[in-house]
């Protein structure tokens, strides 16, 4: 469970960021916010903010912004079934639109070689791939990822099929997808 006062920060950082970068967004924008501290308590470690600008049946937008070495942890976008309809895993393209961002996917790679830190909770691949400002990766459903930001933080854009974050499969089990805030 995040503390008001944490999402509070955690957003008053994201509109700092997005001002940096010259990212402009309405006050509605900034009450939508969403802090995700992923349950585990550790928000600066382990967590990701972000604001989704549209998630339809064909299509999603969102920012995604990392504090400095915040890691958002493994997990896949899943074939499934909602509403008695299968549906593909979500297809996503991430676009680095500030700092750095460490990408690791299913492929080849050791541990002992990426340039993140190793986050406090399960990780199993180690395909890295390093996106700067400008660079962009497209993976594809299905496909164990997890990622961070580099020491300035970064703002990711995101580009996808539709989102269903609720029904994200993490490597690790305590993760609880969906924030709890204090009330």
């Amino acid at each position: 469970m995040i503390t008001k006062q944490d999402y509070a920060a955690a957003v008053g950082y994201v509109a700092d960021m997005f001002a940096k970068a010259g990212i402009v967004i309405t006050p509605k924008e900034r009450a939508s916010i969403e802090v995700a501290d992923f349950g585990l308590g550790m928000l600066d470690e382990v967590g990701l903010q972000l604001l989704v600008y549209v998630n339809t049946e064909r299509c999603c937008a969102k920012e995604m912004v990392l504090k400095p070495y915040q890691t958002c942890p493994e997990h896949r976008h899943m074939d499934g079934v909602e509403n008695g309809v299968a549906y593909v895993g979500k297809e996503e393209t991430f676009r680095v639109r500030r700092g750095t961002c460490y990408l690791y996917v299913d492929g080849e790679g050791r541990r002992e070689d990426i340039k993140a830190k190793i986050p406090p909770t399960p990780v199993t691949v180690f395909h890295e791939i390093v996106l700067h400002e400008g660079d962009q990766y497209t993976m594809h459903p299905n496909t164990n990822h997890w990622f961070q930001a580099g020491s300035e933080g970064a703002i990711v854009s995101e580009f996808s099929t539709k989102s269903r974050d609720e029904a994200d499969v993490f490597t690790d089990e305590r993760i609880k997808r969906i924030p709890e805030v204090e009330k």
